[in-house]
């Protein structure tokens, strides 16, 4: 079998980095690192995939075989290069170089993502009833609905950038899921961790990415969960690490939405008084969550019970009465699912009260305990 030889002439980098009208002195930039994503191709001919699934089985042979093949290029983000070897004319996306507009060279490590989806994520199909109580929360998202619907008309009097606050577990994403289902727009869920970069320069360039993406698919809502993770204010510098650069990129792009039409903004986070003030000040409403009553606690145990794979006879009531403190996610996670495990665990067919006596209910939020 006979090697397929390049046709490619790779130029010296001194030959590169002296385009007509540059100074002869103009230096390379070493990239230390670029991390790319498959993009596919440009043309779709005779049905044949745009996409195929690429895996790598070797981090540093693939490296290895880009840089033998890139060697010598000015890359930045948002920049494209074909493969000319193995997928003749297969494009690869530059998602990130440190430093941010540097050349490959020979010590670059070139890394390969997973594609993202093609558009934010659809929103599960739920809607403002099955989010039980909030009713204050539910009437703020009805004047976003009117936003979504009519931006011309209602941009300077709908809320655009909303931080949902209260205890963990009391329905903060389901709302906001239950909102870009209502509106049947794009539903962007970013864990704000995951914003934060390993190099200088690479958090702010994955949230001028994320937000990109969101006003490519408008109208679209972002939903940032745990933004306290981030966001706390600068004095708390020790606990939260140096993210600065997320938090004046974050703080940016919700400045820019100003001008982009269909874009909301949700943050959501159990710590709202601890936020850096700079961030805290760009939204526009605060909606409280609380810990559901005695009636959201019977609808909720209600709700769910229907839908457990196994048949419920028990006092609800009761349950909930005792079940003071607890959130939706706690009723559903540690009240219900706990007796299910205990029940199955015991070849049950019943959710009756004994398999819930096994359920130990504490009176406060901050000990639950699943079994005595």
């Amino acid at each position: 079998m006979k090697t397929k030889k390049s046709s490619r002439t790779r130029k010296p980098l001194a030959e590169i980095s002296r385009t007509s009208g540059d100074p002869l002195t103009q230096q390379i930039v070493p990239a230390r690192e670029v991390i790319l994503r498959p993009a596919g191709y440009p043309l779709e001919v005779n049905s044949v995939p745009t996409n195929p699934l690429l895996r790598i089985r070797d981090e540093k042979l693939f490296s290895a075989y880009a840089v033998d093949q890139w060697q010598g290029i000015k890359v930045k983000p948002a920049d494209y290069l074909f493969d000319q070897l193995l997928l003749p004319d297969f494009a690869f996306e530059v998602v990130s170089v440190i430093p941010t507009e540097a050349h490959i060279v020979a010590d670059t490590r070139i890394r390969l993502v997973e594609p993202p989806d093609d558009t934010p994520s659809k929103a599960l199909q739920i809607g403002f009833e099955d989010v039980i109580g909030h009713e204050d929360a539910k009437a703020k998202c009805l004047i976003i609905q009117k936003y979504i619907a009519d931006p011309q008309q209602f941009a300077e009097w709908a809320p655009r950038r909303v931080l949902f606050y209260g205890p963990p577990g009391t329905g903060k994403t389901m709302l906001a899921r239950a909102l870009a289902w209502e509106t049947q727009t794009e539903f962007a869920y970013i864990k704000a961790t995951s914003l934060i970069g390993q190099h200088v320069g690479a958090g702010a360039d994955k949230v001028n990415k994320l937000f990109e993406d969101v006003i490519r698919n408008k109208p679209c809502i972002v939903f940032i969960d745990e933004i306290d993770s981030i966001g706390l204010d600068r004095g708390f510098q020790s606990v939260r690490g140096d993210v600065t650069e997320v938090v004046n990129s974050l703080i940016s792009q919700f400045d820019l939405i100003e001008d982009q039409e269909g874009v909301v903004v949700i943050a959501a986070t159990n710590s709202q008084d601890f936020l850096d003030p700079a961030l805290r000040s760009r939204f526009e409403e605060e909606i409280y969550f609380g810990l559901p009553d005695y009636e959201d606690r019977l609808q909720i145990l209600q709700k769910y019970s229907s839908s457990l794979p196994m048949p419920v006879d028990a006092d609800l009531e009761s349950l909930a009465r005792r079940t003071e403190g607890y959130s939706g996610r706690d009723l559903k996670d540690r009240v219900l699912k706990g007796a299910l495990h205990h029940a199955l665990s015991r070849g049950l067919a019943t959710l009756d009260e004994s398999t819930f006596k096994h359920v130990e209910i504490i009176q406060t939020s901050k000990d639950k305990s699943l079994y005595k």
